[in-house]
């Protein structure tokens, strides 16, 4: 039963490229105490500013979302915020040098490995659950994220562009830790060709390439190696759903109908269900026995070592 909060049992680091700066990017993730959530440092920055990875301080979601305090921001948080939340890491200090967590390959895979190799340490205080009592909808045009009670996470979701490969593709996940790494992780960004072409020419998208996203023209893929599953794209959107979820702050037990969203109206949807406490409880548990109740089941995020005396 994996009720308990969750840390790095040591340090992990990594350089990469900055999907839209195009910088080299280095990053060190340490291992923190109970409660202190995940926190970006800017070691760059006079004083090394930390801001805390939570909704309230999502400052951006154009193209990617970001958050912001005193004048400091990191942004493309996402891929390593749903690699934290899909291992049930609760704690954590990423240490980063840039405004912009490194893309990776455009999947949240390479942090995921990152992750586990520093080994996942069960410490002593209790997760607290989000846990839906009452239906919940928010919408923007065609765009949706309705939220259902139900007993264990649960996110269905749908996308449809106009595009020949990208019409009408529906994904379910049934969460646990070991789904969200064999169905979800490896999942890789993508973008149109024309799109890329006007956001380079703009000074964005310094550092995208065929390495870390997958790249679509009028009719086809454009990577060599074609697509990782048949429905990548709306996998992609589920992590990418999944990262925007973890800044609430706690895992949410109840199920997703989400359709078309992005960024904006993720947090746009967080933020309206913190308000409305009538459509949930928050919940902990003490011991084993606890969490062994009929009305739900607490998410598996997987195996983890036993903490240090």
């Amino acid at each position: 039963m994996d009720y308990r909060q969750r840390t790095l049992k040591t340090g992990v680091e990594c350089t990469g490229i900055g999907l839209h700066t195009g910088e080299k990017i280095h990053i060190h993730i340490k291992p923190a105490p109970c409660d202190t959530g995940i926190c970006f440092m800017r070691t760059d920055k006079p004083g090394r500013p930390t801001i805390r990875a939570y909704m309230d301080n999502v400052s951006d979601t154009t193209l990617a979302t970001t958050i912001s305090s005193n004048g400091t921001r990191i942004s493309t948080i996402e891929h390593l915020m749903a690699a934290f939340f899909g291992l049930g890491i609760d704690n954590a200090v990423v240490e980063i040098d840039g405004n912009e967590v490194p893309i990776m390959d455009g999947s949240s895979a390479p942090f995921v490995f990152l992750l586990k190799s520093g080994g996942i340490e069960e410490q002593t205080a209790p997760k607290r659950f989000i846990v839906i009592k009452r239906p919940f909808h928010v919408d923007d045009g065609n765009r949706s994220v309705a939220i259902y009670p139900c007993k264990e996470l649960k996110i269905t979701y749908m996308i449809d562009f106009q595009h020949p490969l990208l019409r009408n593709q529906e994904h379910e996940l049934r969460f646990s830790g070991r789904e969200f790494v064999r169905n979800i992780c490896m999942a890789r960004t993508f973008g149109f060709l024309k799109d890329v072409e006007t956001l380079k020419a703009n000074g964005l998208a310094k550092g995208g390439s065929l390495d870390n996203a997958v790249v679509i023209d009028d009719f086809n893929i454009i990577n060599e190696g074609g697509l990782r599953f048949k429905d990548e794209f709306v996998r992609h959107k589920i992590l990418d759903f999944i990262g925007d979820l973890s800044l609430f702050g706690s895992p949410v037990i109840g199920h997703f109908v989400v359709k078309r969203s992005g960024h904006f109206l993720n947090q746009y949807m967080l933020r309206q269900l913190m308000t409305s406490k009538k459509h949930w409880d928050m919940v902990t548990f003490q011991s084993k026995e606890e969490c062994r109740v009929d009305r739900f089941s607490i998410p598996a995020f997987g195996l983890t070592e036993p903490a240090g005396a």
